[in-house]
């Protein structure tokens, strides 16, 4: 998932101190909160023992100082030092984080390793964000500035040329079973990623990658199958898939075809949330509700 076109640098400037603002709001709310529910909960203890509540290097402004994690404060000095901006919008990307809000920390699976993947990393601090990369000389260019971001280079043997033909593919029995990927009879599932893929209940997919915006490109037909495949495959629980880009040709089809428009959440712009439960739970449940 490499950059994209960027915007002009004022409203580079704009989108990127916006970003941060809403970071920064959410981490003073989240310390607000837990300093209103210690108050609350042991006002006693507090008032004994405020020496032991306080550390010495802490301001007495608060019963208990707290940091921001680590990942979060890496995040916010890389793009406060960058002169690009992740590569959704500020309404795309609250879409995602309204569902890590409630998930993270939690796992993360992202086809396509970008200039937000730090972004997805922090957001979901403490769980796991794993990425898929179509570039091996792009993932040790970003594994250079970033080490920390977890990436595996995944080979695609499709073409955007052939999305229709793959679609009618698509609609036959084999590809309606439900099964782990690796032994779907159904061309269109990914059988080739690292074995730790497959074994991992995703609970949040991001599909914004491979390449898809030129005929010779490997397209998204297969990314977006098999993140549909893996959610319903999940022992139960339900998996938050996340599709960008949905102004493409075969990024709108093929989301509607195998995610589902009946499992559509919302849609803000280029992208697309659906919520898909585990088929596994309830035996004869349609692969489209």
């Amino acid at each position: 998932m490499r950059a994209k076109p960027q915007y002009p640098i004022n409203l580079k400037v704009i989108l990127i101190s916006l970003f941060f603002i809403f970071l920064l709001f959410l981490i003073l709310r989240s310390n607000f909160s837990y300093s209103q529910q210690n108050s609350s909960s042991i006002p006693s203890i507090q008032s004994a023992n405020s020496q032991e509540t306080n550390p010495k290097n802490c301001p007495n402004l608060t019963p208990t100082c707290t940091k921001i994690s680590p990942s979060l404060a890496h995040a916010l000095v890389h793009y406060a030092t960058l002169n690009v901006t992740p590569q959704q919008t500020i309404k795309e990307i609250s879409i995602s984080l309204k569902v890590l809000e409630k998930k993270s920390p939690c796992n993360f699976l992202i086809f396509g390793l970008g200039r937000d993947s730090l972004m997805w990393t922090a957001l979901n601090h403490g769980g796991r964000t794993v990425f898929l990369e179509e570039d091996k000389s792009w993932i040790d260019q970003i594994q250079r500035q970033i080490p920390s971001l977890e990436s595996y280079h995944v080979v695609y043997d499709t073409k955007v040329t052939q999305a229709d033909e793959l679609l009618e593919i698509g609609s036959r029995e084999e590809c309606k079973v439900v099964s782990d990927p690796r032994f779907s009879k159904c061309q269109l599932a990914l059988k080739g990623l690292p074995s730790e893929i497959y074994d991992i209940e995703w609970d949040l997919i991001m599909v914004d990658a491979p390449t898809g915006y030129f005929d010779g490109a490997p397209g998204r037909m297969s990314a977006i199958y098999t993140a549909g495949l893996m959610a319903r495959n999940r022992e139960n629980g339900e998996t938050d898939v996340f599709v960008h880009d949905v102004n493409r040709v075969v990024e709108d089809k093929f989301s509607k075809a195998f995610l589902c428009e009946g499992y559509l959440v919302e849609q803000e712009w280029r992208l697309r949330h659906f919520t898909i439960p585990s088929h596994r739970t309830r035996l004869g449940r349609p692969f489209c509700p």
